[in-house]
């Protein structure tokens, strides 16, 4: 049985790759059933995007890419062809038993198969739809493919990212992805509560563009503010003041202060008069002063190794921290406290480390029930299970290549 929070709700996900993946992946992680609905043959795209791919117990290479693993644990996959009338209705019928579907076919993409929000709504009307594109289901760009690092283009995030004399950089995860995941599963459960109210489901239209714009957060009320478009500037901040990353003895760390307390007790750690100072005395002054301000912070601060300035600061209560690689993280003692790498069984590697749910609730606990499921190895159950199909019936779908 499955258990957690949303373990009422069954969510069909025809979605692939990051955004719709990320957003169902979390609903299972809170005790959602989640039906991956996959091309049979070759199935979601990411299977195929490796390498690195994840390594047997023998050492040797499966033919699971890594990136897969990232957002396809708690779900079952089934592959069935709906381009063929017998896969349509097979996925009628599992969307007349389903909570919710997500999927992110181009604009109009799933109507030609009766697939699309108007029908499968009218065959239930509680089923909430979330349809996931690049740019909305309406609007001049509504019939254009939208993918993350275009989207970071477009949507500004690269104008703001990188140093300011370098070219535009992109962040670097598909972040505009992973963001519209959190959006999809945030208007999932709203969804839900109203219908728990009204008895109705409804049908979400979320945009990769709308998300990106929705997340440049101050620097987009910045150019609102003074009319002026904000610029890279690198790993500084444009409102607060110091608050960038500065070099040491032996590489760099980063200085997050954020108010002129934590200022003061950086300045007596670093034996500076800067805080008496009028340039520098408040974050509006160190703004206005930054250019003459940073290049002295930069003097100081190389006299000292990172973790000599990490101890220092920390013990001052100043925010202050390393500049860690990915392998660094994962032996960090409070990563590794927080449980944020787990191990579950897989049935070609032996065993996969996939990165935990950060959610931490006290009743009803994230689960993790099955590592990402390979293709199509749930088929059958599930057809059996939720619509009941007999092996016969199996059979025949099998052999007209429907599933």
């Amino acid at each position: 049985m499955t258990t957690g929070a949303l373990s009422h709700l069954r969510v069909l996900d025809l979605s692939r790759v990051l955004a719709g993946p990320w957003a169902t992946q979390l609903l299972g992680d809170l005790g959602a059933e989640i039906i991956k609905i996959e091309r049979p043959g070759s199935g979601d795209d990411t299977r195929a995007w490796g390498p690195p791919w994840i390594k047997d117990e023998a050492g040797e290479d499966t033919d699971v890419a890594a990136y897969y693993l990232c957002t396809n644990r708690n779900k079952r996959s089934v592959t069935i062809d709906f381009t063929q009338p017998e896969g349509q209705a097979l996925m009628r019928e599992l969307a007349m038993k389903s909570d919710v579907l997500v999927e992110n076919f181009k604009l109009g993409g799933l109507a030609q198969y009766g697939l699309d929000y108007a029908t499968l709504s009218a065959l239930n009307p509680r089923l909430i739809y979330c349809s996931i594109t690049g740019f909305g289901q309406d609007g001049p760009y509504a019939e254009r493919a939208g993918y993350d690092f275009l989207i970071q283009g477009m949507g500004g995030l690269m104008s703001i990212t990188g140093q300011p004399d370098g070219p535009p950089t992109k962040v670097g995860v598909a972040l505009t992805d992973v963001l519209t995941g959190l959006y999809a599963s945030n208007a999932i459960l709203a969804a839900v509560a109203w219908r728990e109210q009204s008895g109705k489901g409804q049908h979400i239209d979320l945009a990769l563009l709308d998300v990106q714009v929705a997340c440049l957060a101050n620097q987009a009320m910045n150019y609102l503010a003074s009319g002026k478009a904000p610029r890279r500037m690198g790993n500084a901040h444009p409102n607060i003041v110091p608050y960038d990353a500065f070099p040491t003895a032996d590489g760099h760390m980063i200085l997050a202060i954020g108010n002129d307390g934590q200022f003061t007790r950086f300045c007596k750690e670093a034996g500076t008069g800067w805080a008496q100072d009028q340039r520098f005395a408040t974050n509006a002054a160190r703004v206005k002063h930054r250019a003459t301000l940073i290049p002295a912070m930069h003097d100081v601060t190389r006299t000292r190794s990172t973790a000599d300035w990490v101890a220092a600061l920390e013990s001052a209560a100043v925010p202050c921290g390393p500049i860690n690689d990915i392998g660094q993280v994962f032996d960090d003692p409070q990563v590794q406290h927080r449980g944020m790498r787990i191990d579950l069984p897989h049935p070609a590697a032996g065993h996969v480390p996939l990165v935990a749910n950060p959610i931490h609730l006290s009743e009803t606990p994230t689960t993790y029930r099955n590592s990402p499921p390979m293709l199509g190895a749930d088929t059958r159950g599930v057809l059996a299970d939720v619509l009941g199909k007999q092996p016969g019936e199996l059979d025949q779908l099998a052999a007209k290549g429907a599933i």
